[in-house]
């Protein structure tokens, strides 16, 4: 299968090259750099040239916050620049995998969402995901959509790294146990998708590790992860706040968990529980100390 990824310097992208050039896949990883998403001329010559099976679409604007005061910027990339993969794919034939949000729904449901619930994005950044979305299945005939939420992994900048080094550096640390979401490994992610590209299962599908928490519950666990695994001086007294005590630009979902209906009615296996999820990402940072 040959596979174009865009977005393949990022944290979810350079796990997603890694694992299908893992499988034997022929894979073109495209940075910004290679492939500009925005530019249509560029994605219809370089998807033209080289034919993929499938795109995995990778690239996003993710400041949520900025995209408050930078709406252009977000819809840019995340509309336009899709609307262009989307068209592109289209003439070559391709299968295109959008990588979406949990920001496209507006968090105030009582229950995990299920890939067919009411979308109403509350934010610049979900408002400019669901644009993706919306142009993924209007101008594709070969697509699947793939939410997901809270990600983590080895590559780049996330809530977990940025745990570890705050517990190392304060003395007290306040995080909000009012949001509760399902962390994702972007490992797991990653292996998920290459099970779904070699597939025609098209729709959309909700792709988080299993079970749910808060970011005060999230970080207890990364703290005593830590602790155990990595013998880090974690110092800081751990306390729980609110979302109002944090106010920041855009909003932020109470509930993010993603109820997995899609996994399970195709057939295909779920991603593991988070807190495994975390305690196989603290192993893989553990001879590591840039990491972390």
């Amino acid at each position: 299968m040959k596979v174009l990824v865009t977005g393949a310097q990022g944290q979810l992208g350079k796990d997603v090259v890694s694992i299908f050039k893992g499988s034997k896949q022929d894979v073109l990883g495209c940075g910004r750099n290679e492939l500009d998403i925005i530019n249509l001329e560029q994605c219809h010559k370089i998807i033209k040239e080289y034919q993929p099976d499938c795109i995995i679409h990778c690239a996003a604007y993710t400041a949520v916050d900025a995209a408050e005061s930078d709406s252009d910027q977000a819809y840019q990339i995340n509309a336009i620049g899709t609307r262009n993969l989307a068209i592109a794919a289209e003439s070559v034939g391709s299968k295109l995998i959008y990588i979406s949000s949990d920001y496209v729904f507006n968090g105030q449901s009582e229950y995990p969402y299920v890939e067919y619930d009411r979308t109403d994005p509350q934010s610049v950044y979900g408002k400019s995901k669901l644009a993706g979305e919306i142009l993924t299945q209007t101008l594709c005939s070969k697509w699947f959509i793939v939410r997901t939420s809270w990600a983590f992994g080895l590559n780049g900048n996330n809530f977990v790294k940025t745990m570890l080094r705050l517990g190392q550096d304060r003395t007290s640390l306040q995080v909000v146990h009012d949001q509760k979401g399902s962390p994702t490994f972007t490992i797991d992610l990653a292996s998920f998708l290459l099970e779904l590209a070699d597939t025609e299962k098209y729709g959309i599908y909700h792709a988080s590790n299993q079970g749910e928490c808060t970011w005060y519950e999230f970080t207890q666990a990364i703290f005593e992860e830590a602790r155990k695994e990595l013998g880090l001086p974690i110092k800081a007294e751990l306390s729980p706040c609110t979302t109002d005590q944090f106010p920041r630009p855009a909003p932020r979902p109470a509930n993010s968990v993603l109820e997995h209906m899609s996994i399970r009615t195709n057939g295909f296996a779920d991603l593991p529980h988070w807190q495994d999820a975390l305690k196989r990402f603290i192993m893989k940072i553990k001879d590591d100390p840039k990491l972390y």
